[in-house]
């Protein structure tokens, strides 16, 4: 079976919209009848699904180039059938959903983190999530909505339009503006860096280096490592936005956003894992995996990141 980058992104597409409608009602039934587990679920839902809509995000710039080849040329699809306008808006709609997702996501992971820490969660961050939510709902909604027009004109309602649409208008922007580039570049390098420094100095106390520091401390920087982790994801995204055409078909870039995903799955697991987090003891075996796991996946991320120019011949 030929499992493509298209195939994978209609397989995935109905998970940001019925995985979401999951996470935020399972959160929303745990505040209501003061449910510690429900509201657990629905905050660990909502993060797994800010990981999994950037791979639908990325695939579904590789379907756009299937069904309207030369989607970076302006002009109408060779299928007749098949909207270009509609194509951009869904891909604008997605961008935004995309990063309120994000944003949920990044939101609800730290929940998780003031739960375990706090065993509460303030106030002002439940009333983010449920804002954004709201906000990223509606959002992916419309994606969806005009998504299921492009190819079936007998059920489009949704108008044409001549000017750019939000995600090119963005992505010409970035491409075109090099001071835009530089700005961006720099702020994915900054995410780098936090990530970097935070999963290593936490993977080395956990394998037995630096007895010295004290576990309570680490724990508190690690927020610094999701915003790190925030900033690369998004920054990068508008790369993505600015010439997708040299990441679709990229098997760098393909293997860099698998390890992303593997390794936001493994922080999200450190996060709940209380076996790094005796003071005294060596850490746990499971820890240690983690760990040693950890250092792999964002090794991994690097070096497919860097060689986007030579696997892939991107730039």
């Amino acid at each position: 079976m030929d499992l493509s980058a298209t195939h994978l992104h209609l397989l995935l597409n109905h998970v940001p919209t019925v995985g979401f409608f999951i996470g935020i009602g399972l959160f929303i039934v745990g505040l209501v009848f003061k449910s510690r587990d429900l509201k657990v679920a629905g905050l660990v839902t909502l993060v797994g699904i800010s990981f999994v809509t950037i791979a639908v995000f990325v695939t579904g710039g590789s379907a756009q180039t299937k069904i309207c080849v030369g989607t970076d040329v302006p002009g109408p699809c060779p299928d007749e059938a098949v909207s270009r306008t509609l194509i951009e808006m869904h891909e604008g709609a997605a961008l935004i959903a995309l990063y309120l997702i994000q944003f949920v996501g990044g939101f609800a992971w730290l929940a998780l983190w003031q739960h375990r820490r706090l065993q509460r969660i303030p106030a002002w961050n439940v009333v983010a999530i449920l804002l954004l939510s709201v906000l990223a709902m509606a959002t992916v909604a419309q994606a969806a909505s005009i998504g299921g027009e492009i190819r079936h004109p007998e059920i489009r309602v949704t108008a044409d339009a001549t000017e750019p649409q939000f995600a090119r208008a963005v992505g010409l922007f970035i491409a075109n503006t090099p001071w835009t580039f530089a700005a961006v570049e720099t702020m994915h390098m900054l995410g780098l860096t936090l990530l970097m420094g935070v999963v290593l100095l936490i993977d080395l106390k956990v394998l037995g280096f630096m007895p010295t520091v004290p576990f309570a401390t680490l724990d508190r920087i690690l927020p610094w490592g999701i915003l790190g982790y925030g900033l690369n994801a998004l920054t990068g995204m508008l790369f993505f936005v600015a010439a997708s055409y040299q990441y679709v078909d990229n098997p760098s870039f393909n293997w860099k956003l698998v390890f992303l995903m593997f390794a936001g799955l493994n922080t999200l697991l450190f996060t709940f894992d209380p076996g790094w987090m005796r003071e005294g003891r060596p850490a746990s075996a499971y820890s240690k995996t983690l760990a040693v796991t950890a250092l792999c996946f964002w090794i991994c991320v690097m070096f497919f990141g860097t060689m986007l120019p030579f696997i892939g011949q991107a730039f």
